[in-house]
């Protein structure tokens, strides 16, 4: 296509452009015209539709390849152009679409300062906005402070209409991290705006997140004039992050000598410290600033000053290999050999860290070689385990003695060996190092390496002569070891060097044994090879295949039996392995033992097949298999017990269905005549009873003393089954040998619900001949109490000594964990990076990271992680449990379920719900809370009495008690009830939860006793677990009673230890003393009654006591100047009062308010809202102001800071405030304030 031009060399592009005519230029460029032709001045279209503002007409031109920054001959581009003629929407797609903005024209104007110059200051805005290097933005003002553009600034702030001196709303706006442009300015060092800003209302205080202000931000950067500047205009010097950082720290850290220099001359607290504890010194010394830490030591900073793990700078820079730090610090006299909290030395920190050239010079300054940690780490354990060669030839060169024991005894080789550093123990050994060095339990280095598999170390131990069955106390060779842990190569090398296979631990397990129960199949089959008898018999008769067996070790069992070993061994007290598949459900090991012909219907001491174990755990598929290779379904034990028995014990049904297909005779007697039937009466076992009866079991067979089904279920209180009983046919009027019904138990035993069950079935007789308190003996059917011993854990694992007793947590994270950056605390890295981002990344964050790291790093401090246990599995296994090395429990538990509660047996001294009491007392425990315990002297029970006494749960109450402010629930509340199972229904919850005020709350469950308004003729004792913390003295417990449930009142118990001894009365019961009750977090109840319900509540410390017409003077044991002075006549007649003085901790109230306000103790008088006769008088301290020590500088003026607040409110109702302090007159003396009230209050 043809052009036409005019004169000026405008085509019709050009002009179309110019008049917006979107629909002819898109017609003109598919016609082929050239998007950027130039008219004569070299503008295209693209500048001319901009110039007009005509904004579809440049998207268009744009999106068909229009150049954006294409310039004219003075250099303008169409940027320039719209930022000239104020078209917002054509500047703003430019910008978006890679429009450049500091292509500046022959002049050297930008399109910012042509807007500027017009006047535009949306333009200079979103120009601003888009100004960064990066693809983020930020607010305008920003920029212009990130460039030092005064004009800029002040035309935005000008052109503001909030930034008025009251709103200060552009001038102090934030990042997403809170940054102002102060801040940014203070980060470049952009003195000119930032004075600007000053003067048009920056806050020069501003605190962007996690408290850092734009001076902490200077002094980071080193920015001196900034600082000047700051510090002139108010800033605050002391000013701290969260993380307790000051700017002097900031200065000092970055290495800032003029910035620090200036600082101090301004009075910044040169011992001020971070959360952590560090000072300026200590963060000078980690960024090796030898200038800022001599400028610091001029200005009287101590040298030895240390962080809250006893951190000195000489730890910080040994830490961080600061050679000339270090050399400084010690000519400064720092102490060499000073001590962290965990006991490490700067010698142990350089040592860890090989720092050879500090180490070198530490050493030259007396830093002690034999110096040692709290647990007994000296620096030559520290180098070994980190595996430094040098540092341990130089410590050696220096008289470092290889064989110094730490506290479990271990050598640098023990270290060396656990650590796997070959070279290190090669080196110890041509040292002289003792190879066979014995630790705790008589672990040697051999041992270690064993475990570990490091086959290399071990066969250099063995060249240097270290004893291949070297014993720990309890019997394990390093052969021991490897079986365990599998490692096969290792036993390899220990066997070709003579190691013995058949040795046997202090159980007579030999290597075998332990490679049978840990499945380690390699070790075992290279131990069949060496000769080791497959049969070995341990000291209770155990063998590796029953240990293979139990521990479902399939590959390792059928290796052995493949190998000779026979099926038929028996233990001590004759279990084959057969039993012990039967009892652990091994299928497959089954199989391969029956294949091999073990014998189905082999019997123990005590009577027991196979079958009966697998029928008593419920194994119905084994009790299966067992029957299927002729096992006899009716066998009985000694007792007569068989296998249905036993499955009727454990209520294991689908075990009995098989027996019983297999004719399992329903009705076979035991030696005391009971039957399965009986058995599963007796231990409540209703699915067990149905099945039995449905099989067709006699409802009526009778034991030797004549109890049938329900007479048994009627003595265990079960409803259920009577009910099922009684529908099978059974005969409620049967009597035992003793003539007793089961009505008749039933009433003896006070089970209310079974007896109204009975009593409508059964004939009653009436007798005078026997009396209401005739005990029931209980008949209690056979159990198997058989016990097959065949562990081997007498502390086995112990032997290795590889954890917690050989070192803390802590310590072997200082060995392990190699963290620590180099750039530690680098914190204001970020400003040169993220500045100019939308999400700024906090200096708070590096801040407070990097510094854990330090000391976590150097000392890990006393409080151990669970995590750091896992991070290196190296180095944290260093103690084997005593659950890892043969404890094989085959039968470590009696052979019934446990069913038959202890609490039946009356000699028992602990009970479940109740127990009963007569005449001569007694002492229970409760057997399912520990610490709950219930004590009646002799001669205090007027009549035989069944206590109850259970722990009331959370969620059966109706609802939770109301708080009260500082109040809490010590324990679980106490429900003391009545006999029988009715006491223990929600009906007998209480009512009403015990009133708890704020700051109140129940540290225990309610404790529930019975028969509630029991009368005892002298004091008894209830004692109850409690889970409060009572933080020193500064909470108590209180106890509460509730005799219906509905009301409660505090219950006062305060007795000598004499009174106690008296009330005791001669019984052989041991009371803590209060002491000791504290520290078991038990509290003691003293009563002469038992209400319905006992509570116990945690709350504020409260002193009281008996104040009357008389009056008194009333003090605070935990605020001892606090205190409430009763005039005479201001009481009627005696009552109990009571002071309560809440200390507020100042660094919480400086968390959440900083230095707007401090608090005074809040102070509470009971009881609330009562009227005194004549005015009291309160003293009260008064708060210790942030700003001034002084009384007068704080609360004098025509505007008094110090305000007096109050409320009124009672009960559990929550405090409401309010200010008194106009019309109540105040007192000084002594920094407290004194006042009087007419009103007891809070």
């Amino acid at each position: 296509m043809e052009e036409d031009e005019d004169e000026n060399g405008l085509n019709a592009l050009h002009l179309a452009a110019k008049e917006g005519h979107k629909d002819l230029v898109e017609e003109l460029l598919e016609r082929g015209a050239p998007v950027d032709s130039p008219t004569k001045k070299g503008n295209t279209a693209l500048h001319i539709a901009a110039l007009a503002g005509q904004e579809e007409v440049v998207r268009l031109l744009v999106k068909r390849g229009g150049d954006v920054n294409t310039q004219s001959q003075n250099g303008f581009t169409p940027l320039y152009m719209a930022a000239q003629e104020n078209h917002l929407d054509v500047v703003r797609y430019m910008l978006e679409n890679e429009g450049n903005q500091s292509i500046a024209t022959e002049d050297g104007f930008t399109p910012l300062a042509i807007a500027l110059q017009q006047g535009h200051d949306s333009v200079v805005s979103l120009l601003l906005e888009h100004d960064t290097k990066g693809k983020v933005r930020l607010p305008a003002l920003h920029i212009a402070a990130r460039k030092d553009d005064t004009k800029s600034a002040a035309l935005l702030l000008q052109n503001d209409h909030n930034a008025d001196v009251q709103s200060k709303m552009m001038v102090n706006r934030t990042t997403e991290s809170g940054f102002t442009p102060l801040h940014i300015a203070a980060h470049y060092g952009n003195v000119n705006v930032s004075t600007l800003l000053l003067n048009r209302g920056a806050a020069v205080d501003f605190t962007a997140r996690n408290g850092i202000t734009p001076l902490h931000v200077a002094s980071k950067r080193g920015n001196t004039n900034m600082v000047a500047l700051l510090l002139d205009r108010g800033s605050q010097i002391d000013a701290k992050t969260r993380d307790g950082l000051t700017p002097l720290h900031c200065a000092a850290r970055s290495g800032h000598d003029p910035a620090v220099e200036i600082l101090l001359e301004r009075g910044a607290p040169i011992l001020a410290r971070t959360k952590n504890g560090l000072s300026p010194l200590h963060m000078s010394a980690q960024g090796d600033h030898v200038e800022c830490v001599k400028f610091l030591l001029q200005h009287k900073a101590p040298v030895d000053d240390v962080t809250l793990d006893y951190l000195t700078a000489l730890h910080v820079a040994a830490h961080c290999g600061h050679y000339r730090v270090t050399k400084l610090l010690l000519d400064k006299k720092a102490n060499p050999n000073i001590r962290a909290l965990n006991g490490f030395t700067p010698l142990h920190i350089a040592c860890k860290k090989n720092r050879v050239k500090v180490m070198e010079l530490l050493v030259k300054y007396g830093a002690s070689i034999q110096a040692i940690t709290e647990s007994g780490l000296t620096p030559i354990h520290v180098a070994a385990f980190m595996g430094h060669l040098n540092i341990v030839l130089l410590l050696l060169q220096n008289g470092a003695s290889p064989d110094v024991r730490n506290i479990r005894g271990e050598t640098a080789l023990h270290m060396a060996a656990r650590a796997g550093q070959m070279e290190v123990v090669r080196c110890l050994l041509r040292n002289g190092a003792l190879v066979d060095a014995i630790a705790r339990e008589n672990q040697t280095p051999l041992h270690i390496s064993s475990r570990l598999g490091k086959t290399d170390i071990v066969q250099l131990l063995l060249q240097h002569m270290a004893h291949p069955d070297a014993a720990t106390t309890n019997g394990y060779t390093p052969l021991h070891i490897s079986a365990r842990e599998g490692q096969e190569e290792t036993a390899a090398v220990l066997l070709e060097a003579g190691a013995s296979h058949s040795l046997g631990t202090k159980k007579g397990f030999t290597p075998l044994h332990v490679a049978a129960k840990y499945g380690s199949l390699d070790v075992a089959k290279l131990l069949l090879q060496r000769k080791a008898l497959p049969d070995d018999a341990g000291k209770n008769g155990l063998t590796p295949l029953h240990v293979s067996a139990h521990y479902d070790n399939q590959e390792v069992a059928l290796l052995l039996l493949e190998k000779g070993a026979s099926p038929h061994t028996t233990a001590k007290n004759g279990y084959t392995p057969l039993h012990i598949a039967a009892k652990k459900n091994q299928t497959k090991i089954a199989l391969a033992l029956l294949q091999y012909e073990a014998e189905t219907n082999v019997l123990t001491k005590q009577g027991v097949s196979p079958l009966h174990l697998a029928a008593q755990e419920g194994h119905a598929e084994m009790a299966s298999l067992l029957l299927g290779k002729g096992a006899h379904v009716n066998t009985g034990n000694k007792t007569g017990l068989t296998s249905l028995h036993l499955a009727a014990q454990e209520d294991r049904v689908s075990a009995a269905e098989v027996l019983a297909k297999h004719d399992a005779n329903l009705d076979q007697q035991t030696k005391l005549g009971y039957t399965p039937l009986i058995v599963a009466c007796h231990y409540g076992n209703a699915k067990m009873v149905n099945f039995l009866l449905q099989q067709g079991a006699s409802v009526n067979a009778k034991t030797k003393n004549g109890y049938t089904p329900l007479h048994q279920a009627a003595q265990q209180g079960n409803t259920h089954i009577i009910n099922m009983l009684l529908q099978h046919g059974a005969k409620p009027n049967a009597t035992t040998a003793n003539g007793n019904t089961a009505l008749t138990i039933a009433r003896r035993l006070g089970y209310i619900s079974v007896v109204d069950t009975l009593k409508v079935v059964t004939e009653e007789v009436i007798t005078t001949t026997t009396t209401v308190t005739e005990k029931h003996k209980l008949n209690v059917p056979e159990t198997m109490t058989e016990i097959l011993d065949v562990s081997d854990e007498e502390g086995e694992d112990t032997m290795t000594g590889d954890g917690g007793e050989y070192l803390r947590p802590e310590d072997l994270r200082e060995l392990g964990d190699d963290s620590l950056p180099g750039h530690y605390l680098d914190s204001f890295s970020y400003m040169s990076h993220n500045l100019d981002r939308p999400q700024l990344t906090p200096i708070h964050q590096s801040f407070h990271q990097r510094e854990g790291v330090l000391i976590e790093d150097m000392l890990t401090s006393h409080k151990v992680s669970a995590l750091s246990r896992e991070q290196d599995k190296d180095s944290f296994r260093l103690s084997w449990g005593a659950e890892h090395l043969d404890n094989v429990v085959l039968s470590s538990s009696l052979l019934h379920s446990g069913r038959s509660s202890p609490c039946l047996d009356h000699d028992n001294s602990s009970f479940l719900v109740s127990f009963m009491v007569d005449a001569r007392g007694g002492a229970m425990r409760g057997c399912r809370h520990n610490g709950l315990r219930i004590i009646v002297p002799p001669r205090k029970c007027s009549a035989p009495t069944r206590v109850t006494c259970r722990l009331v749960k959370r969620h059966r109450l109706a609802s939770m008690p109301p708080m009260v402010e500082g109040e809490g629930l010590a324990g679980r509340i106490i429900e003391v009830g009545p006999t029988g199972a009715q006491f223990l229904g929600k009906l007998h919850l209480p009512t009403a939860p015990p009133p708890l005020n704020e700051g109140e709350s129940l540290v225990s469950r309610i404790l529930q006793l019975g028969p509630p308004g029991t009368k005892f003729l002298g004091p008894v004792i209830v004692e109850i677990p409690h889970f409060a913390a009572l933080r020193g003295t500064e909470r108590e417990l209180v106890i509460l009673r509730s005799e219906t449930g509905e009301s409660w009142r505090e219950h006062h118990c305060d007795f000598t230890e004499e009174e106690l001894n008296q009330i005791l009365n001669g019984m052989d019961e041991k009371l803590d003393s209060p002491e000791e009750l504290e520290k078991r977090r038990i509290c003691r109840i003293i009563t002469r009654d038992f209400p319905q319900y006992f509570a116990v509540v945690s709350r504020i410390k409260q002193d009281s006591h008996l104040i009357g017409p008389e009056g008194g003077v009333l003090s605070s044991t935990l605020v001892p100047q606090v205190q409430a002075v009763f005039p005479e006549g201001a009481l009627t007649k005696k009552i109990r009062v009571g002071l309560q003085a809440q200390p507020i901790d100042v660094e919480v109230v400086r968390k959440i308010l900083g230095n707007k306000a401090t608090f005074s103790s809040i102070v509470t008088l009971e009881p609330r809202r009562r009227k005194f006769h004549k005015p009291i008088t309160m003293t009260i301290p008064i708060p210790k102001s942030s700003n001034s020590d002084g009384q007068s500088g704080v609360y004098s003026g025509d505007v008094p800071t110090l305000r007096l607040l109050c409320s009124i409110t009672g009960g559990t109702t929550p405090a409401q405030w309010e200010d008194i302090t106009g019309s109540t007159p105040l007192t000084f003396v002594n920094q407290c304030v004194s006042f009087t009230t007419n009103v007891s209050a809070r």
